[in-house]
């Protein structure tokens, strides 16, 4: 409340200056070079920081958000976000054209998931000249390593504010390899010099927030909880109902008459896949007439991914359908939803899309997942790498189809209250008013008191969790 009542007063400081001598002259036509030097460095501070014109006309922020490969799925967040008022760009290594088809100005770059140094010192360059180029008044960065490389490229220029979104722990936290549990404390230093230039650090779920509270990995800008990404509700429901029918789906797949299974995932071994392999075995020695449904990539997730072999080995129970457009319709036919992560998720959308559709969902006790299932009530959790666990959860559910109903209509209620896209923009949105209320008050630290801050505080030893 107080943080509204701030921003209305300065609004209109702004308004009241703008009403002055000064914005007449931003505002007078004229040919001369100087006064249109003027107006343009005028109209430019207003573009970037967002303010109450004396016509009443509201121009917002601009906000540069930047991400991977899977970047796209943020498309109905920027435009929720720009119906508000805000001016939005994106940046990723995701493909252009779903944003260029939503007229969202997009600005690509080559940026490497797995560990690559040279690579990422190529995109850290790439994201310096871009942010030094566009000059947004806002950046917000998701993932592990742009949440390391953003704030540094973006450190040295004055009035540019990062929002960092830490949307789960990755592949670094989830992994017991040799290479995972080496970089971690680097992962440490690293994330806590950046967060010296991050203006406030968003989680999704209360336990990365806790473990960076524990790590002293958030800087001055403090943090807060917004769970999850938000699910478009309407676009879903629509996509669901414009799709085939569950009968011409079923039949399509060969699957009419039959019990279904959907798991929609990266295919990799982090996100469960082994385990589910060996609970679909178990399943079907139960009740062959049950099929499983992969949906998601394999062949670009590199060393992590499952193979071929390994799921053909469970053919004809389990059958993978790659990468798919039509997920509302899958989840549609399903029976029941399968979630058997054992990775460090944020919130998983894929978890939030299930329940909006209505399944009865098993998944596993990873953070995240918890923040959106309370078993018993509406789903069932298991502990991440039991296939027998999650195979009892799954026959539970398809052995009791009143009690699975149940639970998945509460799930359904929660989502589409608490998680649905319209209160998350609004969350975002509320952050990034006060952002620029504060820009005037509380400037970031330049680099050498952020290397001074980081070489005050504790050493590297006791980054051991």
């Amino acid at each position: 409340m107080r943080a509204t009542v701030r921003l209305a007063r300065w609004r209109a400081r702004v308004d009241a200056a703008l009403r002055s001598g000064r914005r007449l002259e931003c505002g007078a036509r004229g040919a001369g070079s100087e006064q249109g030097q003027h107006r343009s460095s005028c109209d430019s501070a207003v573009d970037r920081l967002g303010w109450t014109t004396g016509e009443g006309i509201h121009v917002k922020p601009h906000l540069l958000c930047i991400g991977g490969e899977d970047h796209s799925f943020r498309i109905p967040f920027l435009l929720a976000l720009r119906r508000k008022g805000f001016r939005v760009s994106a940046a990723g290594s995701a493909a252009s054209n779903p944003f260029l088809q939503a007229g969202i100005d997009f600005h690509p770059f080559d940026f490497a998931r797995f560990v690559d140094p040279l690579a990422d010192w190529s995109a850290f360059r790439a994201i310096s000249k871009l942010i030094a180029d566009v000059r947004p008044t806002l950046v917000q960065c998701f993932d592990t390593k742009l949440n390391i490389l953003v704030p540094f490229a973006a450190g040295g220029l004055h009035g540019v504010k990062v929002v960092s979104t830490i949307n789960g722990r990755g592949w670094l936290y989830s992994s017991q390899s040799p290479m995972a549990l080496s970089l971690r404390p680097i992962y440490r230093i690293l994330e806590r010099l950046a967060s010296q230039w991050v203006a406030v650090t968003v989680f999704q779920n209360r336990e990365d927030q806790a473990f960076f509270i524990r790590h002293r990995m958030i800087g001055r800008g403090g943090s807060l909880l917004i769970p999850g990404s938000g699910v478009d509700i309407t676009t879903f429901d629509r996509a669901a109902v414009v799709g085939p029918t569950s009968a011409a789906l079923r039949e399509a797949l060969g699957l009419a008459g039959r019990e279904i299974i959907v798991t929609v995932s990266r295919m990799t071994r982090q996100k469960g896949i082994p385990t589910l392999l060996e609970a679909a075995a178990i399943v079907h020695r139960h009740r062959p007439g049950v099929r499983f449904l992969l949906v998601g990539p394999r062949e670009s997730e590199g060393p992590f991914a499952v193979t071929e072999a390994e799921i053909e080995r469970h053919a004809p129970y389990v059958m993978a359908l790659g990468r798919r457009s039509d997920v509302p319709s899958l989840l549609g036919i399903a029976d029941l939803f399968a979630f058997p992560t054992e990775y460090h998720e944020g919130v998983p959308r894929a978890l939030l899309e299930a329940a909006v559709a209505g399944c009865p969902i098993v998944t596993t006790t990873m953070p995240g997942c918890t923040d959106v299932v309370r078993d018993g009530w509406n789903g069932l959790l298991v502990p991440p790498g039991d296939p027998r666990r999650m195979a009892d959860g799954i026959l539970r559910q398809l052995d009791d189809r009143d009690a699975a109903t149940k639970m998945a209509a509460r799930a359904s209620q929660r989502v589409r209250a608490e998680f649905n896209l319209d209160i998350t923009v609004a969350r975002y949105a509320a952050v990034y008013e006060n952002l620029v209320e504060r820009s005037m008050k509380n400037p970031l630290p330049t680099l050498e008191e952020a290397l001074a801050s980081v070489a005050r505080s504790h050493d590297v030893a006791q980054f051991g969790d």
